[in-house]
């Protein structure tokens, strides 16, 4: 998929867990592996944003676009 996660970049960068995070947003820790693994076909604007919010960043943070050609697809 195109579309790239980096939820583990900003736990690491703000010394949460994965559990926390998830509580914090008010999601499943499974379905926050879903999103994070890039398993995910769509994610609301209000996880987005909720996500944002408690990891203090910006969507791009993220999420990034990544060129198909340049990953080998």
């Amino acid at each position: 998929m195109p579309i790239a996660v980096d939820i583990d970049v900003m736990l690491a960068k703000r010394k949460m867990s994965v559990g926390e995070l998830a509580d914090r947003v008010g999601i499943t820790p499974a379905n926050l592996a879903v999103l994070k693994n890039g398993r995910a076909k769509a994610v609301r604007f209000t996880t987005l944003a909720a996500l944002c919010e408690v990891l203090e960043c910006q969507p791009g943070d993220i999420l990034r676009w990544e060129d198909g050609d340049a990953a080998g697809d």
